[in-house]
């Protein structure tokens, strides 16, 4: 049950990465001067991107869940 939920949560996250990282995109390509700078948007993606893969460390670490097995 838990390693569901950390699955849900990894893709959640990935998701909002890719989500942050077209916004930065926007951010970039607009002349706005009110709106958000483009490292604003850049920064919490790779602050998100860490979470990520502490989760899956520590994931590892605790046996929540387990890396897969080798094929051949």
């Amino acid at each position: 049950m838990l390693d569901t939920i950390l699955k849900i949560l990894l893709v959640a996250l990935l998701l909002y990465i890719i989500a942050n990282l077209f916004r930065g995109l926007f951010s970039a390509l607009k002349n706005d001067p009110d709106a958000p700078p483009m490292s604003h948007y850049i920064g919490r993606r790779v602050a998100y991107s860490a979470l990520v893969i502490l989760l899956i460390i520590l994931a590892l670490a605790f046996d929540i869940t387990t890396l897969n097995q080798r094929p051949y």
